[in-house]
């Protein structure tokens, strides 16, 4: 069984540092080290002083470059300013990580001669990286049957770096020898070289109670959820291959200097399936190293308190000296419906706001397919730890909740900036909701005129502090045949007002074949998009 927190599911947290959003302060060189820029996922920049709604909305912005690559990039690109690479200098830096199972450094300002190539690019599939003779990325028809993200699967999950320690952790599936093998790798920034003790093969296994063990089976699990590095723990999370079973969400806690494996945790050890996924979406975590996901469909366990099997849940779990163990839950009343017509909560990542004013001064957001936005309080989850109201038809236990709000439903992350969340669902327009008193104004504050496609746009915003913001959102509804993306630029302040869209200048800016759930990353005057085989970057086509 789970391990669960011995003491009672109630609050702890009485306070959020006012650090927790990693990243986001008004700093010179400003680095993007994670997905969706900050452990909190709010996918802001608040350190661009470049990009403005004037310049964006000109004829000045545009395809800067792009760069091919051994495979489709679904991990968000991240960025390190003036890094010094051996032998080639000191440049700003893009990391791209591929489902070729290879990991690039460029320069993130130019392809001008040296930079016409990678800085470093590293195979994690070859002898110097772990791996055995002859291995290669996954196929997605012969070995998974499965063609959710096709024709390899190699580099799923966004990296994440430790810049303090130059280290980017990069999970790694291939085939060796005919079997399946996940890895955690350790990289240098510098150079793609593995740090000591790096990379590990990921098992695992937990203990259950009058049956069989449940083990961690590599050709069941897909590590689509971004990695999360939070007080010195690299946390790997996984879902499932186009829904096969028979799989499990499970989450994985190591050491991020040993990477020894400090804890296990799966959310439906009896009957399977609750995926953690999130569209791609990063677990989130508060300043105290508590851990924030949502599970997608599965069952759910009405009988037992704590519940043990965990579908279409919001979770908190926290490292103990022994295992990773369920702190706290929330879990719709309507799960059981959720389950039954592939409702999946956790088809969207969970959002942690800063403090916000009123009783509630520590929240989240959750918004999954069904479109119902959910505030709850992440110290008390639930009223009287209330986690299920069973039989009901609201759940009155929780902060507020809105359903309906985005029509067409979420696969991916919101994203916040300046007392507002952003939103995307699947065809539908954009919408930004305000914040009041730690809830949602449920009329939105603008809306855009245009919709997304299946299944929604990846967000991003920019802004220089409180002026200048922009909500970039990525237009991927050709995934099918990897017919270019669409990035599209927005006033943050009225979603009405559309600055830019990459296929306004006709073949000028194209970008490269959209993949689903990508996120742009905007950063230092640039936007960086991932997709088939390509990283493009777009910015201000005069600045020098």
């Amino acid at each position: 069984m789970t391990p669960v927190a011995s003491k009672p599911l109630t609050p702890r947290l009485t306070a959020i540092a006012a650090g927790m959003l990693v990243c986001t302060a008004v700093t010179a060189e400003t680095r993007v080290l994670t997905y969706h820029n900050d452990i909190s996922r709010t996918g802001q920049n608040i350190s661009e002083t470049v990009l403005t709604p004037a310049n964006v909305s000109s004829d000045r912005f545009g395809k800067l470059f792009s760069h091919p690559v051994d495979g489709d990039v679904y991990a968000q690109p991240l960025y390190v300013p003036k890094l010094a690479i051996p032998g080639k200098g000191i440049h700003d830096v893009v990391f791209v990580a591929t489902e070729g199972d290879s990991v690039y450094a460029f320069d993130a300002d130019n392809i001008k001669g040296s930079n016409a190539d990678a800085l470093w690019h590293v195979s994690l599939i070859d002898a110097d990286h772990g791996a055995g003779p002859k291995a290669t990325p996954v196929d997605a028809a012969t070995d998974l049957a499965c063609s959710a993200i096709a024709p390899q699967v190699g580099i799923t999950a966004s990296p994440a770096i430790d810049s303090s320690r130059e280290i980017i952790y990069v999970e790694a599936f291939s085939k060796e020898n005919g079997a399946l093998i996940h890895r955690l790798h350790a990289l240098y920034i510098t150079n793609g070289a593995e740090v000591h003790g790096s990379p590990v093969v990921i098992t695992g296994r937990v203990q259950r109670k009058e049956q069989n063990d449940t083990v961690f089976d590599p050709s069941r699990q897909l590590g689509r959820a971004g990695l999360l590095l939070s007080n010195h723990i690299v946390y790997v999370a996984y879902g499932s291959h186009c829904d096969k079973p028979r799989f499990h969400g499970w989450m994985f806690a190591y050491d991020a200097t040993t990477l020894v494996q400090k804890g296990t945790f799966v959310t439906a050890p009896d009957h399977g399936k609750a995926a953690i996924w999130m569209s791609g979406a990063g677990p989130a975590a508060d300043s105290k190293g508590n851990v924030f996901v949502a599970t997608g469909d599965g069952w759910f366990d009405t009988q037992a308190i704590p519940a043990v099997d965990l579908g279409d849940s919001i979770l908190e779990i926290a490292l103990h000296a022994d295992n990773l163990a369920l702190v706290d839950y929330f879990t719709p009343f309507n799960q059981v419906s959720l389950a039954r017509h592939d409702g999946d909560l956790g088809s969207g990542g969970v959002l942690l706001l800063p403090d916000q004013a009123g009783k509630h001064p520590h929240v989240l957001i959750e918004v999954g397919k069904m479109g119902t936005l959910y505030v709850v309080d992440r110290g008390t989850m639930t009223i009287a730890d209330r986690h299920y109201c069973n039989a009901c038809t609201a759940d009155r236990q929780i902060v507020q909740e809105l359903p309906g709000a985005v029509s067409g439903g979420v696969w991916g992350m919101p994203a916040y900036w300046k007392d507002t969340v952003y939103v995307s669902g699947s065809q539908d327009v954009l919408r930004a909701f305000s914040l009041k008193g730690g809830r949602l104004v449920p009329m939105p504050a603008s809306i855009s005129p245009d919709i997304c496609e299946y299944p929604g746009c990846g967000l991003s915003v920019s802004a220089h502090g409180e002026e200048d913001g922009i909500l970039w959102a990525l237009q991927v509804g050709a995934y099918d045949s990897k017919a270019p993306a669409v990035l599209k630029a927005y006033d943050a302040r009225d979603l009405g007002r559309i600055l830019y869209t990459s296929n306004q200048h006709g073949e000028r800016d194209v970008s490269g074949g959209a993949v689903r759930f990508s996120v742009p990353t905007v950063v230092d005057g640039k936007v960086y998009v991932g997709g088939a085989g390509q990283l493009t970057a777009f910015g201000l086509l005069d600045r020098p």
